[in-house]
């Protein structure tokens, strides 16, 4: 007689029909740190992630010290201690160079970490795990329906091939860019707003455990065009740099930019003590589009949230999206927890503003400097500028990476001034 897959024989059983306080959907950073918050807080959390971790994931692996303060608060310090520490930026542009420590700044770490997402979310979704919080992997959301007092989410396993129904008292949507319930619920991308354009690689490299993350400001297609964006290369201090390019889209004809060949391009171009080449390369390089600046909307709606990428919410001025996955986790589980605590679901609309106080502000300057970007004569204006000085790139630096204090709140407003300016002579 021929016995049934064994793994399948091995699996638990997974209840049909289940209840429980809030459904997080999505593994990555926003909903490992939601689920986390929740589970802390002693509610009944269930985590469902369509894919099985570890697992690849495009990025360029890079933490700043913002992803740092949230992973440190999630109880994470000790697991991530063998990842490569890096403590500035090294930056390139027009024949110069430039060497950056990261900026003090009250309550954050002076460093970074490099690390791949195939190890970190892993790291981090287990850490989230053992506060409390229901994991179910492999486990896709396959609808989504508010009602008054609940939500109702069906759940697809896909080892099982089953499908539970889930009751929560409440939503968090953390499924990435694509945001299939997310769309179902009308989360809606403005496409008026820019969007970034990225692709990495890995290298094998003899600098795989240099001190310094490096970015080359002033990258060039084939034909020698200027083009808005950056190219990164990344120490993972373990025989490997993860190597990327990322574009914005206010460039004129991005729709015809090959990214592929720029990274090609730009790998060689670089310092060649990196040892980057076609023989060096490790697999095929991946890539992808960054929803960026809090651009799509009714990132609140009947009993649910949405966070992270789904909701668009990568930092506009350097592409990073997991300090703002994590962030935007905790803040919705804050919000999560205000709507039990007053028994009283409009409180959920307070994650609006807690999103805005947040990066509000901050977002609307990156969006106007990614539409001068998008003009190659003031690109080229901007950054050959602030290469002849140290102390304007390190501003520059804390601008961009969004680690600023209450000290500079006064320099991002007059960045903000300026910007508005410059950008009513650049036309559409």
């Amino acid at each position: 007689m021929e016995i049934a897959n064994n793994d399948v024989l091995l699996l638990p059983e997974r209840p049909t029909n289940l209840a429980c306080d809030v459904l997080v959907i999505g593994g990555g950073p926003s909903g490992a740190s939601a689920a986390f918050w929740l589970a802390s807080n002693g509610y009944d959390t269930l985590l469902v992630e369509k894919k099985t971790f570890p697992r690849e994931k495009t990025c360029g692996d890079g933490l700043t010290p913002r992803s740092l303060r949230q992973l440190f608060d999630m109880g994470m310090t000790e697991p991530l201690s063998f990842a490569h520490k890096y403590f500035g930026l090294r930056t390139r542009a027009f024949g110069k160079e430039l060497t950056m420590d990261w900026p003090k700044v009250p309550g954050l770490p002076e460093h970074g970490y490099v690390i791949t997402r195939y190890d970190l979310d892993e790291l981090v979704l287990a850490n989230t795990e053992k506060t409390g919080a229901k994991v179910w992997q492999a486990c896709e959301a396959i609808a989504a329906e508010p009602k008054e007092d609940h939500v109702k989410i069906l759940v697809k396993d896909k080892q099982r091939d089953t499908v539970s129904e889930i009751t929560a008292r409440y939503l968090i949507i953390a499924e990435g860019a694509n945001a299939r319930i997310g769309r179902s619920l009308q989360v809606k991308r403005n496409r008026q707003l820019p969007f970034g354009l990225a692709i990495r690689g890995y290298y094998s490299s003899p600098r795989s455990h240099d001190p310094y993350i490096e970015s080359q400001l002033d990258i060039r297609d084939e034909n020698n065009l200027l083009l808005p964006g950056y190219g990164w290369i990344f120490p993972l201090g373990d025989g490997r740099v993860n190597v990327g390019i990322g574009l914005v889209s206010t460039m004129a004809k991005w729709k015809e930019v090959n990214t592929t060949n720029l990274l090609n391009t730009f790998t060689r171009q670089a310092p060649s003590s990196w040892g980057l080449s076609p023989e060096s390369r490790i697999g095929e390089p991946t890539g992808g589009k960054l929803p960026m600046g809090m651009s799509s909307s009714h990132l609140v709606g009947q009993r649910y949230l949405v966070v992270g990428d789904a909701g668009g919410l990568i930092n506009p001025f350097n592409g990073e999206g997991i300090a703002y996955g994590y962030e935007s986790g905790r803040l919705a589980a804050a919000a999560i927890s205000e709507a039990f605590a007053g028994d009283n679901p409009a409180l959920l609309y307070g994650y609006n503003d807690m999103l805005d106080m947040h990066y509000g502000s901050y977002y609307k300057v990156a969006r106007l400097f990614l539409r001068l970007m998008g003009n190659p004569e003031v690109l080229r204006i901007l950054i050959s500028t602030g290469m002849y000085s140290k102390t304007v790139m390190t501003i520059l630096l804390k601008i961009m990476s969004n680690l600023m204090s209450e000290d500079d709140i006064g320099i991002a407003e007059t960045i903000l001034k300026v910007a508005a300016k410059l950008s009513k002579n650049i036309p559409e």
